[in-house]
Formats: C-alpha cells, structure tokens, sequence
C-alpha cells in the first residue's frame, strides 16, 4: 500500500474507519494521537475528539489481539489433539 491509498473507507473527519484498520494501521495512529495529546495546546474540543478516536483505537486493537489469541489457542489446541490421537485411529 502506498501513502495516498486510504486503509479504509474515510470517517466522518477523512480518516479511515476504525473497524477498516489493521492492527500496525490501528496502533500506528493511537500512537501519534497520545503524542498529539501529551504535546498539549489543543482545544477542548479537538482534545475531546482526540481521545475518543484514540478509545476506539485502542479497542480496535485488543478486537485484533484477542482474535490473534484465539487463532493460536485453536492451533495449538488443534495440535495437542493430533498428538494425543491413538495412530491406530487413523483410517488408510
């Protein structure tokens, strides 16, 4: 992907959706919202919408990690299974 293409469809303020975001997109951008935050000089406003993009950033990775998290525990899970199935099972 190159700079100029969007990683979503744009949200209401030209930034992609937060559920259109991959997880580096989603961290990538909370990131330089807390840097925007802890910079300071901002407006109530453009401070209040600044925290709530970064909340649903935020929320949008954990949904990533907990389905990563969930992937393995299937492998894994998956794997134990074969390993403990009895060879003799196994149909030729």
């Amino acid at each position: 992907m190159t700079g100029t293409e969007s990683a979503g469809p744009p949200g209401v303020d030209g930034r992609a959706d937060v559920s259109a975001l991959g997880y580096e997109q989603a961290r990538d951008e909370l990131v330089e919202v807390v840097r925007n935050l802890e910079r300071g000089g901002l407006d109530l406003d453009t401070s209040i919408a600044l925290w709530e993009r970064g909340e649903a950033l935020a929320d949008r990775c954990e949904e990533h990690l907990a389905g990563a998290r969930q992937r393995i525990e299937t492998a894994i899970a998956r794997h134990s299974g074969d390993e403990n199935r009895d060879p003799s099972d196994s149909v030729d």
